[in-house]
């Protein structure tokens, strides 16, 4: 008497609708109104097909989940009447909530539902990755802290912010003073709670270090069990010796080491996966801890300024438009553009070049470069190629999509053992500009497409690859699997149904399939639909993490 219970049918459009309203008509949001204490579990997910994260062969129980913690997973029926709310997850999949290890969620203050990871089942983000990081870091946790946000966060420490804030975009070696300033500045975020450290080497100007410089900073982050990641110095023409670069720091350091949203781009690279796994399995061998995090697609998404050679980037664009006013060095920067377009950015084939992000000109996004030689009545060869990356550079530069990877090098690297599943995505915002879909869909993509469709993965270790793999690399122990103790960070799924939607021509709409999501057991999606909860902590190396107000 006096205990209310709810049960909330999933599997069917009509039942779901009608949990959506049930639940939207609840006083305060999705939680139940009953006396504290009556029920044995907040949350009972009855009948479901549990993948529990581990690779182990998926079984039929039912979770419950009292707190932020799943308390009880039977394989034998709960009783319904323990639970406070019910979810009937017959025909659906139990799931750790996905761990995003290369995300990039700056906006996450301004936008903390995160809608386009939570729909695809995504619990918990990695932020700052490729030497990235908010600064000061501190009080950038402590704004996430103060505001909430719906997903779990944790960040690393950035190697290129360091180097950034002390030298600029000088082209040359940190003197011993500006070494010590960059090592304090990891060391401050390290404390304040970072996991690790990042380094974008084929960025300005972390490109500028030596591997020396790099392997002196990073040694900071190790002292405190932090994991070093990186966007590698070269994933053209030189992937073979960046690779052997992480494996050099992580041998010279002693830390683990990952090779983040590893690919090989330009057709002259294509098939040389099989010698960088090769790598990974030889230094695995030799006792060093290396991973691999990838997306499943087979294009890739940064800014224009890659399209030039490093040197003429130094000095930030008043330096550049000098350059460019030299007819000699112009003519070297041009050859570097040509070069660079044929070798990794698109083999000369202009519409393999796609706009994203264009702050200047709106009317571009989407385009590709060959689009605009067209609408300008010019050849789409390497000369417009190279005078339109100058103009766009000039005017403060613009992100794009580059269809420059081999689909048999993405399903070999998915399928190596060691690799885990990053998105590289961004908080995106409906019609917002064109960006590469993976943010709004790279778990779905995997389960729907390299999993039901195409059977690259079995289901089971698909999810090891979101759940328990990337749990383990980024120490956080208790998350990433489906059993007794761990937080419920848990999403519930169609395998029939999961799948992107957004493509690369229409990139804005979510996934669809994922029907449930709890994030430290508090549901975040009820029924397909969100529930404006913020239970996401910020996570720090080997700890549960706080949450806002804590």
């Amino acid at each position: 008497m006096g205990r209310t219970r709810r049960v909330v049918t999933l599997g069917r459009a009509a039942a779901l609708a009608a949990a959506c309203l049930t639940l939207a008509a609840l006083p305060n949001k999705t939680l139940a109104q009953t006396p504290a204490g009556t029920p044995a579990y907040d949350y009972l997910i009855r009948g479901g097909t549990v993948v529990d994260g581990t690779g182990a062969p998926a079984f039929t129980a039912d979770v419950a989940v009292r707190g932020d913690r799943i308390v009880r997973v039977s394989r034998d029926p709960i009783p319904p009447g323990q639970a406070r709310t019910v979810l009937n997850a017959r025909g659906l999949v139990v799931a750790p909530g996905f761990i995003d290890t290369h995300a990039h969620v700056e906006a996450l203050p301004s936008r903390p539902l995160a809608e386009n990871y939570l729909r695809q089942g995504v619990t918990t983000v990695v932020y700052a990755p490729d030497g990235g990081m908010p600064w000061p870091f501190g009080e950038y946790v402590a704004r996430l802290r103060e505001r909430g946000h719906a997903p779990n966060i944790a960040l690393f420490a950035g190697f290129n912010t360091a180097r950034s804030q002390v030298m600029g975009s000088a082209n040359r070696a940190a003197t011993p003073a500006e070494l010590e300033r960059m090592k304090a500045m990891i060391d401050e975020a390290m404390r304040e709670g970072a996991i690790g450290i990042s380094t974008g080497l084929r960025y300005v100007p972390a490109t500028y270090a030596a591997t020396e410089e790099v392997i002196e900073v990073a040694r900071v982050a190790a002292r405190y069990g932090g994991f070093y990641s990186s966007h590698i110095r070269d994933e053209g023409e030189g992937v073979i010796d960046a690779v052997a670069e992480v494996i050099r720091i992580a041998r010279e350091t002693g830390m683990p080491a990952q090779v983040s949203h590893h690919k090989l781009m330009g057709q002259p690279q294509w098939g040389q996966s099989v010698r960088t796994l090769a790598m990974v399995d030889s230094a695995r061998a030799e006792g060093l801890d290396i991973t691999i995090d990838a997306y499943p697609y087979t294009a890739t998404s940064t800014g224009t300024a890659v399209l030039f050679p490093s040197w003429a980037l130094a000095g930030g664009r008043d330096s550049l438009r000098a350059r460019l006013d030299d007819p000699e060095t112009r003519a070297r920067i041009i050859e570097g553009i040509k070069r660079t377009i044929i070798e990794e950015r698109g083999g000369g084939d202009l519409s393999r070049i796609q706009l994203a992000a264009v702050s200047f000109n709106r009317a571009w996004e989407g385009k590709t470069f060959a689009d605009i030689a067209r609408e300008r009545g010019r050849e789409p060869d390497l000369d417009f190629a190279a005078e339109l990356a100058i103009e766009i550079q000039l005017q403060g530069g613009a992100s794009g999509v580059w269809h420059v990877v081999d689909e048999e090098d993405v399903r070999r690297i998915l399928r190596h053992p060691w690799t885990m599943i990053s998105s590289d995505g961004e908080l995106s915002a409906l019609g917002h500009g064109h960006p590469h879909p993976r943010g709004y869909g790279a778990f779905a993509r995997v389960l729907g497409h390299y999993v039901r469709e195409e059977g690259v993965l079995t289901l089971e270790e698909a999810v090891r690859k979101m759940t328990s793999l990337p749990a383990w690399r980024i120490g956080q122990p208790e998350r990433g699997r489906i059993a007794e103790g761990m937080f419920a960070d848990i999403a519930v799924f169609d395998p029939a149904r999961i799948r992107d939607r957004a493509t690369f021509t229409e990139p804005h709409h979510f996934a669809v399939g994922v029907e449930h999501v709890l994030v430290n057991g508090v549901p975040v999606i009820i029924g397909a639909s969100l529930t404006g909860e913020k239970p996401g902590r910020v996570l720090t190396r080997g700890g549960a993490g706080k949450a806002a107000g804590d």
